[in-house]
């Protein structure tokens, strides 16, 4: 009885020292969650307005102004991968992999070539041992450093790509943050910008409207279409990074309140123990003093 009572005492001390852990995990997610969603929240409503401006352009620009605006028929394209770089997080990841897994199957039924391009740990370790999905580039270890330069820098690559005919299509696929208890798996396609005119363009669509452009169409698309693309980088950058947060956090939480749900548990079964021990040295006792009458 007594290594029994022992035992348990053991389990619920580990316990709850499992749960001051996942309590502590909470608190920095949740602290790291205010400032990913002041950033996330700050870039929300430039990245909606230029996604929508881009697509009236889009819809009115004559493809022969700028590369990025040709649609070719799909053969090969490029899909970025947004991950995170920790684990921890409930089925953040999980749910991203799910998804671009089953976009890649999707083209490739297509007959069409996808090439991953891994943003975060989580998802290079999980196609590691996957050696026949074909990995064109890997970016571990970035959650540290999300920053526009990042984002301008895979963009660029990616247009690069485009441009020299590479890949007839950049698409990227991540978590997008709804709420502290809720992500939605988006992916969205990237390039070319041609892809932007099926969306609706809202408040900025005007029936026969055409652009006049100051300066030259080409100089001023070369600039706007770049920052679009690796300003909407960014942003799906911050809202995984919002998202991915949240997840830990929700996590957390659970874990928490599964460990002291786990603590009452044992401590319920250990006083029983102790009670039947008590118990039983009671009548033990009241046994010997009757035989001794």
């Amino acid at each position: 009885m007594a290594n029994n009572i022992r035992e348990y005492r053991r389990r619920i001390k580990s316990v709850r020292n499992t749960a001051q852990l996942t309590r502590a995990m909470k608190m920095v997610s949740a602290a790291k969650l205010r400032r990913a969603q002041e950033k996330m929240m700050a870039a929300r409503p430039y990245a909606a307005a230029l996604r929508r401006a881009l697509a009236e352009v889009a819809r009115r620009a004559d493809p022969s102004l700028h590369p990025l605006l040709v649609q070719r028929p799909e053969r090969t394209i490029d899909l970025l991968v947004v991950t995170s770089d920790k684990g921890l997080c409930g089925a953040f990841n999980v749910n991203i992999l799910k998804a671009a897994e089953a976009f890649r199957r999707e083209k490739i039924a297509a007959g069409v070539d996808v090439q991953l391009t891994l943003i975060g740990r989580k998802g290079i370790e999980y196609f590691k041992v996957r050696p026949d999905v074909p990995i064109r580039a890997r970016y571990p270890e970035i959650s540290r450093e999300i920053g526009h330069a990042l984002a301008r820098k895979f963009a660029e690559e990616e247009e690069a790509r485009f441009v020299g005919g590479e890949t007839d299509a950049v698409y990227v696929a991540f978590n997008e943050f709804k709420s502290a208890i809720s992500q939605r798996v988006v992916v969205q396609p990237l390039f070319p910008l041609a892809n932007l005119a099926i969306e609706d363009a809202g408040e900025f669509h005007r029936e026969g409207v055409d652009f006049l452009y100051e300066p030259e169409p080409r100089e001023l698309l070369d600039g706007l279409l770049s920052r679009f693309a690796s300003f909407q980088l960014y942003h799906a950058l911050l809202e995984s990074s919002a998202a991915e947060h949240a997840a830990r956090m929700a996590a957390m939480d659970n874990a928490t309140r599964n460990a002291e749900e786990m603590i009452d548990k044992l401590t319920l079964v250990m006083n029983r123990i102790r009670q039947a021990s008590i118990t039983t040295e009671i009548i033990e006792v009241v046994s010997g003093a009757q035989a001794l009458d």
